[in-house]
């Protein structure tokens, strides 16, 4: 019952948008059991799970670019042994008028070899029936069709070493390895009046193991299925594998790079309507009138500057509600032209982004005898980021006003022998507060609902300090308890220096205080930075009570925001939790709607011995935003996961206070904003 409730947590979150494309049982864009050429649409992720007598397969799949398409893969097999594997496809060649699309892949790239194939497949399509051919390795091979012709290139080709430890290592010299070689290969047809795919398949892969165990006697290579599209987004499948056994799957694909709507800003009566204001407001007053309606319209104007021959305006706001940025830039333009004064032909508005002021947008006001006259992108301009010396209008912000929060919270923990898909259902309490002075306050308690974590027994055989290892005893000795509860600061210290201070409850597991700095070189996609933390641990009942064990960290950091798909890199080196030294690496693909997705590496002088299983850190991170899922849908909150093939001691950082600043400022980052000139137009 837990396994159950768990995967259907898990895909709530994912049924939305269309797919192109069914994956195979694998994950990857295929047949049944065999790759095709084909990719999905860039940016799709989707989540398969299939149900053989043979294995349990769940997949998670991100086309990362229009030809580059990744699966992280986690399968558990009938005779008890539990696999994780990575497959990256890429396409060589899309099809034209008379050559076939191809792609080659590796089907195993960090796993333990279960899954271990490598193959180069092609696919050519005549109207709706689409036909696969390919020759596969490892594997893929089983049902060898002729030898291995890259032996004659290099000996390292002839022979596969089928043993490659606990994984988590990329076994570069088995790839295309092998005595020889399999053909694979299929066809699906499409009914799509009926929003049907036929499949069916020759699999070159003879599942040794499999008969080795007795799961299956004789397979045959052949086997068909059939797919159906049951609501956009969803689809389920069904084939009859090798001859002897059905098997099940469900897939569920998010649009990762759609364009969100406008925000839509419920109807309010202007300032400009009214005749008599709320206490306080002067109507009198076009500072007063703009905050009346900047505020009804998901946005916050924090102080305003005139210059003294009252031509040139300099307004200060912060974006509250509005998923895209360049929608509240927008927004805020609107208003301005609505309630300055006639005067004023040059305004200026400084983005705050949670205390930090990272750009200027400068926009140039033209008006005839007819009215103010609509330029488009040429009339806006990105500036460096800037403070207002003696501001002439400030709103008084209350300070020590508490703000509350209620939601409903998930926590996942995966591949663990006790528990391999552990969950807590929880509501997540916060509180916040501005005390002034830039300081503000931080709460969040978490109160359990339902959780499995207490099917987990076994504690930690980490020979490394346990900085992570130990998360059970958090979950299973206090489901409910104190998240976090400390101060924070940010702040500039010019235009292109930002810094964040903090103290206090910082995460479940520890508690400290810590600093970062963030150098971003105005209009550069390099970006430079500094964290430094000293953490106590504290005790698993999540009290103010603690361990034994403190530690300090500090990591540089270099940031590039590259040219490509969306996707940003950064690299942290330093001491981690464990004392251990070394470096994380990560890349991530973030959208202007707010999506995105990464993966990260950290590789320290811990030996890969002493980490344990999967040898090293690595994982992959997810942020969904929730625009469309639930009831406040112009919000800018989001889902936020972390997914790793097994958690260790080696290259932990605290979490969400190492290497933070860059990323929660992306939406505000000149590349972001220059992307999007035109949506900011009045």
């Amino acid at each position: 019952m837990h396994s159950l409730l768990s995967r259907c947590v898990i895909f709530l979150w994912l049924v939305v948008a269309t797919s192109a494309l069914l994956a195979a049982d694998l994950g990857t864009t295929g047949l049944i059991d065999t790759p095709t050429a084909r990719m999905r649409p860039d940016g799709e992720f989707s989540a398969v799970i299939s149900k053989q007598p043979l294995v349990d397969i769940y997949s998670l799949n991100y086309q990362a670019t229009p030809w580059l398409e990744t699966t992280f893969r986690y399968s558990v097999f009938d005779f008890g042994l539990y696999d994780r594997s990575y497959e990256v496809k890429l396409r060589l060649m899309k099809e034209r008028e008379l050559m076939p699309e191809i792609s080659v892949g590796v089907r195993d790239i960090l796993g333990t070899g279960v899954f271990g194939a490598e193959y180069l497949v092609a696919n050519k399509t005549f109207g709706p029936l689409d036909l696969s051919l390919g020759i596969g390795w490892g594997r893929l091979a089983h049902r060898a069709a002729f030898s291995n012709p890259l032996a004659q290139l290099a000996d390292r080709f002839s022979e596969r070493d089928p043993d490659v430890g606990k994984g988590g290592t990329v076994q570069v010299d088995s790839f295309f390895a092998g005595p020889d070689v399999g053909v694979f290969g299929g066809l699906s047809y499409d009914l799509s009046e009926y929003n049907l795919r036929l499949l069916a398949e020759y699999n070159s892969d003879n599942y040794s193991r499999a008969r080795s165990t007795g799961s299956v006697e004789d397979p045959s290579p052949i086997s068909y299925g059939v797919e159906w599209e049951v609501l956009p987004g969803i689809k389920l499948g069904s084939s009859h594998q090798f001859g002897e056994q059905w098997a099940f799957s469900i897939e569920s694909s998010l649009d990762s790079i759609f364009t969100p709507e406008p925000y839509a800003i419920m109807p309010f009566i202007s300032s400009g309507e009214l005749v008599t204001g709320p206490y306080g407001l002067n109507l009198n007053s076009w500072y007063d009138r703009l905050l009346y309606d900047v505020e009804r319209s998901g946005l916050r104007l924090h102080e305003a500057k005139r210059s003294a021959d009252q031509s040139e305006v300099s307004l200060v706001i912060s974006n509250s509600d509005y998923p895209l940025m360049a929608d509240a830039i927008k927004r805020a333009l609107v208003l301005a032209e609505l309630h300055l004064p006639v005067s004023y032909r040059s305004l200026s508005l400084v983005i705050n982004e949670n205390g930090i002021h990272p750009i200027t947008i400068n926009y140039s006001r033209q008006r005839t005898a007819e009215g103010w006259v609509q330029q488009g992108a040429s009339s806006i301009d990105l500036l460096a980021g800037r403070e207002l010396d003696s501001p002439q209008n400030l709103t008084g912000f209350t300070a020590r006003k508490l703000a509350f929060s209620a939601d409903i919270g998930t926590r996942f923990q995966f591949f663990d022998p006790d528990n391999r898909l552990g969950y807590q259902i929880n509501l997540e309490l916060g509180a916040s507060s501005y005390l002034g002075w830039g300081w503000n306050l931080y709460s969040l308690y978490v109160l359990d609902i339902d959780n499995s974590f207490g099917e987990i027994t076994r504690g930690s055989d980490s020979v490394l300090p346990h900085v992570r290892s130990d998360v059970a005893r958090y979950l299973l000795e206090a489901p409910s308890g104190l998240e976090a509860l400390y101060l924070d600061r940010q702040d500039n210290f010019s235009s292109e220096v930002f810094y964040r201070l903090y103290a206090g409850v910082l995460e479940e597991m520890y508690s400290g205080a810590g600093a970062e700095v963030l150098y971003q070189p105005f209009r550069s996609r390099l970006a430079y930075g500094f964290s430094a933390n000293w953490v106590k641990q504290r005790d698993y009942d999540k009290s103010f009570n603690y361990l034994d064990y403190t530690t300090t960290t500090a990591f540089a950091s270099v940031y590039w925001a590259t040219p490509f798909y969306n996707y940003d890199i950064a690299v942290h080196a330093g001491r981690f939790l464990a004392k251990d030294l070394g470096a994380k690496f990560e890349i991530r693909r973030t959208m202007d709607n707010g999506w995105s997705i990464g993966v990260w590496a950290t590789l320290t002088d811990v030996p890969f011995e002493d980490f344990g299983e999967g040898s090293f850190d690595k994982g992959m991170y997810l942020k969904i935003p929730l625009q469309g899922l639930r009831a406040d849908a112009n919000t800018r909150s989001a889902y936020n996961t972390a997914l790793r093939s097994t958690q260790r001691d080696g290259g932990q950082m605290l979490e969400n206070f190492s290497g933070r600043l860059w990323h929660d400022l992306r939406a505000t980052r000149y590349d972001a904003l220059d992307n999007n000139r035109s949506r900011m137009a009045p």
